[in-house]
């Protein structure tokens, strides 16, 4: 059984909600990609989402573009992102997407490219500039390996969209919570919840909410109605600009997911253990 799936069975016997941190592989190096991910498994998170940079990210805002211009720069591609992974699959068991716009699998080549993610223990992949209308090459070749194919609805998708996107997904759904780009501040209305529901009268697959989610009370908001929470461009920008206040926030992520309202004296604590295993 795939990772993913494994994943969220055991978060659901548990009743507990994933959360779902991205950042870009490669920014600021393939080094620290490595130990920042080992980070966020230690701080709670269940799945990792890793970003492939690319130089037109239409979906991204701009913290991700700029991330994935750094990585560029550091001539980080999609078969070193594959090594990344596998690198990692010395150290963690945690599931491993890879979010990436069709143009580096194009050119790496659908089949080489799920072998390659596959053995190097990718678990999944998000394409957001490729709908499943197009993807049965990849989704044929996707499902032989193992490898999680993750579609993408919007506020505007349709039942019909729906039940195309629910077919062609395995792993889990990605709810994107506005009509825009990520790092967008998100506004939360009936509207979010109303789709929510609508969703889990087609299918019993684990819905992830993504775009727009920066605090603890946003991602405990969502955890509410969602399967998972993603929290992508308020993680790239503490990563970039102050990395010693990317631990704090993730348990703190973690603990709102859970519904808890640390002290200071359980925070504390909790980042020292976390200090502890850094040694």
């Amino acid at each position: 059984m795939n990772r993913i799936d494994e994943t969220f069975r055991r978060l659901k016997a548990d009743r507990k909600k994933a959360l779902i941190p991205y950042i870009m592989a490669g920014d600021p190096s393939p080094e620290e990609t490595r130990s920042t991910v080992l980070l966020l498994e230690r701080c709670g998170a269940d799945i990792v989402e890793l970003g492939v940079p690319f130089t037109d990210p239409l979906a991204d805002g701009p913290i991700i573009q700029r991330a994935a211009e750094r990585a560029l720069r550091a001539g980080v591609t999609l078969r070193a992102v594959i090594g990344i992974v596998r690198e990692l699959r010395k150290d963690t068991h945690i599931p491993l997407l890879l979010m990436t716009y069709y143009n580096p699998v194009f050119k790496y080549g659908d089949e080489r490219f799920v072998r390659d993610a596959v053995e190097a223990g990718v678990d999944g992949v998000i394409i957001p500039d490729l709908p499943p209308d197009e993807a049965d090459s990849l989704i044929q070749l996707s499902r032989s390996a193992g490898l999680a194919t993750v579609f993408l609805l919007a506020p505007t998708s349709t039942g019909e969209r729906v039940k195309k996107v629910v077919k062609a997904s395995r792993g889990f759904l990605y709810y994107v919570s506005m009509t825009g780009i990520t790092g967008t501040r998100l506004l939360f209305d009936e509207s979010i919840r109303e789709s929510i529901r609508m969703i889990r009268k087609i299918t019993d697959k684990p819905v992830a909410v993504g775009f727009g989610i920066a605090t603890p009370d946003e991602a405990r908001t969502v955890s509410e109605f969602a399967d998972a929470v993603i929290v992508g461009s308020a993680i790239v920008k503490r990563l970039h600009e102050s990395p010693e206040n990317l631990q704090p926030y993730i348990i703190e992520l973690r603990n709102a997911i859970n519904n808890k309202q640390e002290s200071a004296v359980d925070s504390h604590m909790s980042t020292k253990a976390i200090n502890g295993k850094d040694r």
